[in-house]
């Protein structure tokens, strides 16, 4: 809800210093968004506490996976959505034609890497009434510029204001809201400089945006705009602040689904709205899947019915999401551009190993009648093989060509000398050989293609982060290319069981970098793949879980240091490291058979008190680690 303030300011071009007065907001409706009551600076200093969890771990698997735009859910998807949820409650208020100049103050890690991260597009365009699922994200830059050219904001996309971002947009980057690193603040003024409403928002990873009286629904709120068309068991989900020791203990014990009248661990009621089988832990879920022999993706699917959704329409929605996914996958490793946007000029890899795969560089991939890979949906395009493309084509008699002229000219390729080694030596050289693992090949090159669109602002599914957007559909794709002979049952039972382990991070930890780090994205990422993956193969519930205990157990720690503010590097490649580790996680816990030392609940405790520990400056600030030592541009060598 805004704050609204009808006092009239004395300094037109430096708001911030008078004194503002908050008054109770007009949503005088059932589901009205509380006021957030906003104080002077004093609510701002640079150690974030943890948030208090909600009762349970469930929310929607549609919230979890959401389609957006690149590179980053927090700084980029958040951000737009807060914009275009600031506007929606200036339009309900009527205020909107009041509206002259508007105030965008970005703090913390927004401001600290928001400029490589695109926040002040996202906001902008968000102020303009789009929306990160359905913009097309081939006008952005244009938008933007536009922006910037004319120096007018058009609000909500019917109200033009004017705008320069270098005076109306203020980056505290050295100071941070009490709430979350990832705070802004949106404040409009009227004809004579009179600040007419103000509100701040916070973005907490995956594309979810709360502000201080929000977090605690904040399952609809980021993506509710208007309330009146959310469901109503997500309006009414009861939540406490109980200690969720307790909590997990109670339902562990338990084991039971919820219904109308049964209680929560503090001796309340549970509304008939809640989930039928809330979750509060690792071991809460597991105790779920015992009682009423399911699968952790069965709670889950059951859960979401009672979102509303019909067993139609989950189907539909999770192919929906896979269908991003591998059009993501297919976009990465066809394009034609060479070069990924920024001061890095980094080089994109994709293409050239998927090429290369493609080829027959690898043993027994070889041969004219390279198979081509198919999608694993019906509802998705799949990825032909270059080897059957005019591209390739024109490609390969271009090097035909090359070759043939260096030998009429005598000339070697130009290939850099290989250092062979003294054969007069103790320790002998290793001959040359290459590995003949193609599939894991393909598994990294997935991997490396998603995330290069994200990097480059295209579109994208938040996996549970854009920054760790890879690693999930990488894994996915493997299943369904190289593993699995019923494509589509594979992609409900991955999305659905990775959807679980996604909440109990969210719960229990974080899924923010801003918060945690980048053990928080792709460590909860690969948590998530290995899950799934083990779920896939047939592994018992218990087995699933211990699978995404060593995901996250090998990745904590995982600092997020990105150069230049730019979700490349390290981001891009550790994105595949982490589909890698997940698959060696998934086989791992299945060779185990049940032997292991560390629950997944050990694991997501280790990792909140790890990022409580975490200096602010490998927390998504750019301030230290590889952001420090690596000289811009980069020398990046040829694939």
């Amino acid at each position: 809800m805004l704050t609204l303030a009808r006092a009239p300011f004395r300094a037109r071009l430096n708001p911030w210093h008078c004194r503002r007065v908050p008054l109770l907001g007009s949503f005088a409706r059932q589901y009205s968004r509380p006021a957030l009551k906003l104080k002077p600076e004093e609510d701002e200093h640079p150690d974030s506490p943890p948030l208090q969890l909600p009762e349970h771990a469930v929310i929607s698997t549609f919230d979890l996976f959401s389609i957006g735009v690149g590179p980053s859910s927090s700084h980029t998807v958040g951000p737009m959505r807060a914009g275009k949820i600031f506007i929606a409650d200036l339009e309900e208020l009527k205020m909107l034609k009041e509206v002259r100049t508007l105030k965008i103050t970005l703090y913390g890690s927004l401001a600290a890497t928001g400029r490589g991260h695109h926040t002040p597009q996202a906001i902008l365009l968000g102020l303009e009434g789009s929306d990160p699922e359905t913009i097309d994200t081939g006008t952005i830059p244009s938008r933007y510029e536009s922006i910037l050219a004319n120096k007018t904001l058009l609000l909500g996309g019917k109200h033009r204001i004017a705008y320069n971002i270098e005076r109306d947009m203020v980056w505290h980057w050295d100071r941070v809201l009490k709430t979350h690193p990832n705070g802004m603040r949106f404040s409009v003024f009227g004809e004579e400089g009179e600040l007419l409403a103000t509100n701040e928002y916070f973005s907490v990873g995956g594309g979810f945006v709360v502000n201080e009286k929000t977090k605690v629904d904040e399952n609809m709120f980021y993506k509710g705009i208007d309330k009146r068309t959310v469901h109503e068991a997500r309006l009414h989900q009861s939540h406490s602040f109980s200690d969720p020791a307790d909590t997990s203990s109670a339902i562990a014990s338990s084991g039971t689904a919820a219904s109308a009248t049964d209680t929560t661990p503090d001796g309340n009621k549970l509304d008939s709205g809640q989930p039928p089988y809330p979750f509060y832990s690792g071991d809460s879920l597991l105790a779920l899947t015992k009682k009423h022999n399911m699968t952790i993706a069965q709670i889950v699917h059951d859960n979401e019915k009672s979102f509303g959704y019909t067993d139609e329409e989950i189907h539909a929605k999770i192919m929906k999401i896979w269908s991003v996914m591998d059009a993501c996958i297919h976009t990465g490793v066809s394009t034609s551009e060479t070069t990924l946007p920024g001061r890095l000029g980094l080089r994109r890899r994709a293409p050239i190993l998927y090429r290369r795969l493609m080829r027959g560089l690898y043993p027994g991939m070889a041969g004219p009648n390279v198979p081509q890979i198919e999608s694993g949906s019906k509802h998705a395009g799949s990825i032909a093989s270059p080897g059957h493309t005019e591209d390739f084509q024109v490609d390969s008699q271009n090097v035909a060509n090359q070759n043939r002229d260096r030998r009429k000219l005598g000339t070697p390729a130009s290939r850099a000398p290989r250092v062979v080694g003294s054969f007069d030596h103790a320790v002998l050289p290793m001959p040359p050989r290459k590995t003949d693992i193609p599939a894991m090949d393909f598994l990294s090159c997935y991997a490396i293609a998603v995330n290069e669109v994200n990097a480059s602002g295209g579109r994208i599914v938040t996996s549970p982060t854009n920054g760790a957007a890879g690693v999930i559909p990488a894994v996915l794709k493997y299943i369904t290319e190289f593993v699995s002979d019923e494509p589509e049952k594979s992609i409900q039972t991955f999305l659905l069981t990775a959807a679980a382990i996604g909440m109990l991070f969210k719960r229990g930890s974080t899924i923010s970098a801003a918060e945690g780090g980048c053990q928080a994205e792709v460590g909860v990422a690969c948590s998530m793949a290995s899950a799934g993956f083990a779920a896939c193969m047939g592994a018992s519930p218990e087995t699933v879980l211990q699978a995404a205990e060593i995901g996250i157990e090998h990745n904590l720690g995982l600092t997020c240091d990105p150069i230049d503010g730019l979700v490349q590097v390290p981001c891009i490649e550790r994105n595949s490291l982490g589909a890698v580790k997940a698959v060696t996680a998934a086989q791992l816990s299945m060779a185990s058979d049940g032997v292991y030392s560390v629950t997944l609940d050990e694991a997501i405790e280790a990792m909140r008190l790890t990022a409580a520990d975490m200096s602010v400056k490998y927390k998504e600030t750019s301030l230290s680690g590889l952001a420090r030592t690596v000289r811009i541009p980069l020398s990046v060598p040829a694939c």
